[in-house]
């Protein structure tokens, strides 16, 4: 359990999971701290004796990541995100025009519901660098994220660092497979590349990764391959 804290007199809470291997958590957290909005984090390990009977105080699906804010429980990342942009920032977490969000939308909700082949294969594991067998399935969706990220940067690279330009909330649903991509060797193509490494070195995804390394849980399911040393 910790607490992050920036600006604003009241601050809303956000129950996460492991930052070594819940990537969930990490998609509204980023935002959170990116945007430097006061919050205080309640960090339950998972899949640990008891961690549902301590999901079941905050989290009425028993999973993370929940965001609790006074009146309303907001569960599920993508919703979370939604709601933080429309309470507390304005809309701003979304491109500004109409023609951009609705793609940045499209790019959210195919990571939401998609790319089963590489969460099941490519678990996020922060601290380490493996490598694994990529079967066909799971290389067809690293380059289907290839060619969403390589289109995004192409058409929008001019506006700004990120997939449309400045920071969204589809690069927070994004990061994770940043995560998973860079600890399994995942080979991009050059702009994609370009994106991948911008991704790492921003302030709230690294500061993520930094606390992640720094946690004592182990789980077996997110340690196998093998170890690359750099």
């Amino acid at each position: 359990m910790g607490t992050t804290e920036s600006g604003g007199d009241d601050f809303v809470q956000l129950v996460i999971g492991n930052k070594n291997f819940s990537s969930w958590s990490m998609r509204p957290w980023a935002l959170l701290t990116h945007y430097s909005l006061k919050f205080e984090e309640l960090r339950i390990p998972l899949f640990v004796d008891g961690y549902q009977q301590e999901l079941q105080k905050y989290s009425p699906s028993l999973k993370v990541p929940v965001l609790i804010d006074a009146e309303p429980t907001v569960w599920d990342s993508l919703a979370i995100c939604e709601y933080l942009s429309e309470q507390y920032l304005d809309g701003k977490a979304w491109p500004a025009s109409r023609q951009k969000r609705a793609l940045a939308r499209s790019y959210c909700a195919e990571m939401h519901s998609g790319f089963m082949a590489i969460r099941n294969h490519l678990p996020m594991n922060c601290r380490t660098r493996r490598r694994v067998e990529l079967d066909s399935t799971v290389l067809g969706e690293c380059q289907r994220i290839d060619t969403l990220w390589a289109d995004a940067r192409e058409r929008y690279g001019s506006q700004g660092d990120y997939l449309f330009g400045g920071f969204s909330i589809a690069d927070c649903m994004y990061a994770p497979m940043a995560m998973r991509f860079h600890t399994y060797g995942v080979k991009l193509s050059s702009l994609s590349q370009q994106y991948l490494e911008i991704l790492l070195k921003n302030p709230a995804v690294n500061q993520w990764r930094s606390e992640a390394e720094s946690e004592a849980e182990s789980l077996p399911d997110f340690e196998f391959g093998h170890e690359i040393q750099d």
